[in-house]
């Protein structure tokens, strides 16, 4: 039988990470969490239900990902958040391929997503595919600090495992913004580090690009009040990007080229 590191990324996640690491169990053979100076009771627990514990400051979701890859010490390792929980189906799935042997260096599944309890099937949430499960000896993680995704050193289709992985993303709406003001905070370094020059409209527009898509054209719509609130929030979202990344360029104007 295959041996399997879990990774989990946690902060201040003291009322979720139990059913996180109750849902490894049979899975992983250790569980290594990467804690960002969490000030409730998150590492305790982890530390009760026998993980091994590291605590390092978040710089980015890529490289927090790809730190807590190189503590574990099995070639696979299942990836999941403190607000993450295996289905029972996928947990079939893998205990499957745990059993019979790993046949391809990387597996994704599908997410589902929670918002406030309610599952979302629209607003691009799902199917979310994962490549979660992977042979860290031939992938490792972009570094993105938002957007992250394992990357293969050579051209490899994952295996697409049965069962989803149940994200519980937030308990309140703000919950969720807090989240969403994390997000847009990174976002906004990687807006800078384009170089494009940002007018005092293009925050808005921007924003209202990310409503659009989230609400019309992945649906968001036909998911009630839940789906009109992550585009609302979206729209939130990238507008306080923008605009943060256009006060961060007004502040650090580029020098101008000297005429010749």
């Amino acid at each position: 039988m295959a041996n399997i590191s879990a990774t989990i990324l946690t902060f201040n996640e003291e009322k979720r990470i139990k059913a996180c690491i109750d849902s490894l169990r049979g899975i992983a053979d250790e569980i290594i969490v990467v804690d960002s100076f969490s000030t409730d009771r998150t590492v305790e627990i982890c530390i009760e239900q026998g993980c091994a514990v590291t605590k390092r400051r978040m710089a980015g979701y890529g490289a927090q990902r790809q730190y807590a890859t190189s503590l574990t010490s099995y070639p696979y390792v299942l990836s999941v958040d403190a607000d993450e929980v295996i289905s029972p189906a996928l947990r079939a799935s893998i205990l499957k391929v745990k059993k019979e042997g790993f046949t391809h260096r990387g597996y994704c599944f599908a997410r589902l997503n929670f918002y406030c309890g309610v599952p979302v099937k629209h607003c691009g949430w799902y199917p979310d595919l994962q490549v979660r499960l992977f042979d860290k000896r031939y992938a490792n993680w972009n570094l993105h600090d938002v957007d992250e995704r394992v990357i293969f050193h050579d051209d490899i289709t994952p295996c697409r495992l049965d069962g989803d992985i149940l994200h519980y993303r937030c308990d309140t709406p703000e919950e969720f913004q807090a989240t969403e003001a994390k997000h847009a905070g990174f976002m906004a370094r990687l807006i800078m580090a384009d170089g494009r020059k940002i007018s005092a409209i293009d925050p808005y527009i921007e924003g209202m690009k990310s409503f659009a898509k989230c609400f019309i054209m992945q649906k968001g719509m036909l998911d009630g009040i839940q789906g009109r609130d992550i585009s609302m929030r979206r729209y939130h979202s990238a507008l306080a990007a923008w605009k943060a990344a256009r006060i961060k360029q007004q502040n650090n104007p580029q020098p101008k080229e000297k005429q010749k």
